[in-house]
């Protein structure tokens, strides 16, 4: 799928991926490899419910769930957990299951107000996560750093496509809860030493078996 200038389309779950770790982001969309584990299952199971919900309505806001944008312009798309259809404009509601830190989120989460910006051609101030865990949402302002800071996430998820990169593995505290732990092998390739000795291994000739005499 060609989106910005020629370019490919990424989704706009590839960067939260990508802002959490480039390695995962590439197994994902460039190996076409994923897994389950605890965390994505509940993480899928909590959006299932969100985005299937029907429209409604309050006093100055209309709620669409699993709305579906895109950007033409950045080659984007994807769907957003909620929009709320304020009398200023829409405002993106990301979900997600556990606690909110790190500011990966909040990546994905300013795309979808490009998008929407680009949809409705009005601007996206700011926008909220909202975690299961704590039951709150997290206002996030989509100033110039955290733009410049998506901008850059875009275009690195889309250089992985194009050329096919998988980075290096961060063998840090962020792998023991990724799903992708297995495939990944961040203690074995994050070590070249010992990924050799693997190697090795693995490729060591067997012994020659002496040659038959030609005896019956």
């Amino acid at each position: 799928m060609e989106g910005a200038e020629g370019g490919i389309d990424i989704p706009l779950s590839a960067l939260e991926h990508f802002s959490y770790c480039e390695r995962q982001c590439a197994l994902i969309h460039v190996e076409q490899t994923f897994d389950d584990n605890v965390f994505t299952a509940r993480g899928r199971l909590a959006h299932e419910r969100v985005d299937t919900g029907p429209a409604t309505t309050a006093p100055g806001v209309r709620f669409l769930r699993g709305m579906t944008l895109w950007s033409e312009r950045l080659g984007l798309f994807g769907r957003a957990d909620l929009v709320e259809l304020r009398e200023t404009g829409p405002f993106p509601v990301e979900y997600k299951v556990g606690a909110l830190s790190g500011g990966h989120a909040a990546v994905q989460l300013c795309a979808q107000a490009l998008c929407l910006e680009e949809m409705f051609a009005t601007s996206v101030p700011g926008g909220a996560l909202y975690s299961h865990a704590t039951r709150r949402r997290q206002p996030v302002a989509f100033d110039a750093a955290l733009r410049d800071r998506t901008m850059a996430a875009i275009e690195g998820v889309r250089r992985q496509i194009e050329r096919q990169e998988l980075p290096p593995a961060a063998d840090d505290a962020r792998c023991p809860s990724c799903s992708l732990i297995n495939v990944c092998l961040p203690s074995v390739v994050a070590q070249p030493a010992r990924l050799r000795g693997y190697q090795g291994a693995l490729f060591w000739p067997r012994a020659l078996e002496p040659e038959d005499d030609g005896d019956v």
